[in-house]
């Protein structure tokens, strides 16, 4: 079994500032919010547990994320509603309920097919049995503002991390980790040197010599802007 976990704590200031009135976990595509399909998404998946870490200042979501919890007895939900100054900390805030299995993060915001999403859990499952610490959602769609550039060989081992693009890199990260927790001594480290960034966070474990595979996805796609919206509608509806 596996757990997985939601960062869904951002302030979602870009979505605000263009006059969306919902916090980002509960806009809407076509008709869903994006936090209700992942959570469908992943107990789709087999998901044991999934841990959500919510911003204080949008107690709408917290309180979306409570009416879940009793209207689904038998989903097993955990939340934590706190304000942290970045990505890294919420999975911080995070990690204390993830140490004892294999599990999957993504943000609230990361738009993906739901096939690609069981390819690649199934994949991450085969590849535990090969001894592999992590596996990196990946795709060759660049729309991301401050893309994050991944260094593969030819077997879709990772071997780097980079800012700019090299043309040993010919696929981007997608925002989405499935890690074992071994992975979690990387995260303590780079909290205590201070820190606030998970593509720092993924250069740690290229670091530490974790053992880490890039699995392909169609296409991943992130929310940040109303135009953001349409684009994630006509993608999954297509």
């Amino acid at each position: 079994m596996m757990k997985f976990a939601v960062i869904a704590a951002g302030e979602g200031a870009r979505l605000v500032e263009e006059g969306v009135a919902l916090p980002k976990p509960l806009v809407l595509l076509n008709g869903e919010p994006m936090l209700d399909r992942l959570l469908r998404i992943f107990f789709d998946n087999d998901a044991e547990e999934v841990v959500i870490i919510v911003n204080e200042r949008h107690p709408q979501t917290a309180a979306h994320v409570r009416s879940l919890m009793a209207e689904h007895p038998h989903r097993r939900l955990r939340l934590i509603v706190k304000n942290t100054p970045s990505s890294m900390h919420s999975f911080a805030e995070l990690s204390p309920y993830l140490e004892n299995a294999p599990f999957c993060l993504t943000t609230v915001d990361t738009v993906f097919r739901e096939k690609d999403f069981r390819d690649y859990i199934s994949a991450f499952k085969t590849s535990l049995a090969e001894g592999c610490d992590g596996m990196m959602g990946v795709t060759d769609f660049i729309d991301d503002e401050k893309p994050l550039y991944i260094h593969t060989d030819e077997e879709m081992n990772i071997r780097g991390f980079y800012d700019r693009p090299h043309s040993c890199c010919r696929f981007i990260s997608g925002g989405i980790y499935a890690l074992t927790p071994r992975a979690l001594r990387t995260l303590s480290r780079c909290m205590a040197e201070g820190q606030s960034r998970m593509r720092n966070f993924q250069r740690g474990l290229v670091a530490d010599g974790l053992k880490l595979k890039a699995h392909l996805f169609s296409k991943i796609l992130d929310v940040d802007h109303v135009t953001d919206i349409e684009k994630a509608e006509h993608f999954l509806r297509g």
